[in-house]
């Protein structure tokens, strides 16, 4: 077809554009799986807040008991049991097997963790309730005895105390009393009837026993024959001797040890006559005590550690030795030393 002839004012024909548009969908940005996402995250969010919250509001028991409560039953496999040494690793059909059962082979057994209750824990306790009250009537049978033996006056010299360990019973000197002879491992005679009475109501439990002496912090001055460290464990030996004597078994002995001036009664005096004394413990049937341990704060955990560094006490005995054994600060002088094998020691019982 010809092309039509344009007039002389008619305007140029414009040309004719067609614009494709492609519509891209909008998944990126109006999707769902920023959605789960954020979900996710805050599901985890409430879980650590109600944690938090659980931790804070729970006491210690209740929150064993949760952890119990959500701890999965186990299934006790053994060793070396159907074909787990073989070359399939314990799958072979063919191997035998030792898991524990109830009746023949196939029928296994699961073990199933204590109760959520904490059951081993309830018997420990119950093992310690029960020797608090044994360790009341013991109080009450030595006070008796102490006061048919005419031995009344050395109440105030008798001390009881609940320890980690058991029950303590500190036979502790005063200022007119002391149960050794001074510098010496020798009983006084109303000391000897003391321990006596404390073997009399011992023997009421079989429980085990620890012998402990103690002295105060007076130094000898002859420390390389005598010192406080002999002197304690010396007056141990004679505390167990005199309770074996009066009927108590050789078997009942745990410990016999001294510490010397190393846990005195009274911590603001290390010169204290009280600080010399025998601690006769009566140790907690066995099972009931285990959770002593627990009780102890990590700073009294810490100190005893440090006490009982066998590094720490060697150096520390070398350094008396070096001294003399007067355990006199550094620079310091004797202006009347003794004679070896003789003690200026003022006041030492």
């Amino acid at each position: 077809m010809a092309e039509k002839k344009r007039g002389a004012n008619e305007p140029e024909p414009r040309p004719i554009i067609v614009k494709k548009i492609i519509v891209e969908g909008h998944g990126g940005h109006h999707g769902g799986a920023w959605k789960v996402a954020y979900a996710d995250f805050v599901t985890a969010m409430m879980a650590f807040f109600l944690l938090m919250w659980l931790l804070g509001a729970t006491t210690e028991k209740q929150r064993k008991a949760l952890a119990d409560y959500f701890t999965p039953t186990l299934v006790e496999l053994k060793m070396a049991s159907a074909g787990s040494t073989g070359l399939m690793g314990g799958d072979s059909i063919m191997g035998k097997e030792n898991y524990p059962t109830t009746g023949g082979q196939g029928n296994l057994s699961i073990t199933i963790p204590r109760d959520a209750t904490g059951t081993k824990d309830q018997g420990g306790k119950a093992l310690r309730a029960a020797d608090r009250q044994k360790f009341e009537g013991i109080k009450k049978q030595l006070e008796e005895r102490m006061a048919k033996k005419g031995l009344a006056k050395l109440r105030k010299n008798v001390r009881f105390t609940e320890t980690r360990e058991g029950l303590r019973i500190d036979l502790i000197d005063e200022a007119d009393f002391a149960m050794f002879r001074s510098g010496t491992d020798q009983l006084v005679p109303e000391a000897r009837a003391l321990i006596a009475a404390v073997s009399q109501a011992l023997q009421t439990m079989p429980n085990p026993l620890i012998v402990r002496g103690h002295t105060d912090g007076l130094p000898y001055a002859s420390g390389r024959t005598m010192n406080n460290w002999m002197l304690s464990s010396a007056r141990a030996e004679t505390t167990r001797k005199a309770l074996a004597e009066t009927g108590i078994g050789n078997d009942r002995f745990a410990r016999i040890e001294g510490v010397a001036d190393r846990e005195p009664f009274i911590k603001t005096d290390a010169y204290d006559p009280r600080n010399r004394r025998m601690s006769i413990i009566l140790g907690w049937t066995r099972g009931g005590g285990n959770d002593a341990d627990a009780d102890m704060d990590e700073e009294t955990k810490a100190a005893i550690k440090e006490r009982d560094d066998p590094t720490r006490v060697a150096r520390t005995e070398a350094q008396k030795l070096d001294m003399g054994g007067t355990g006199l600060p550094s620079g310091a002088h004797l202006v009347n030393p003794t004679a070896p094998g003789t003690s200026n020691k003022p006041g030492k019982h």
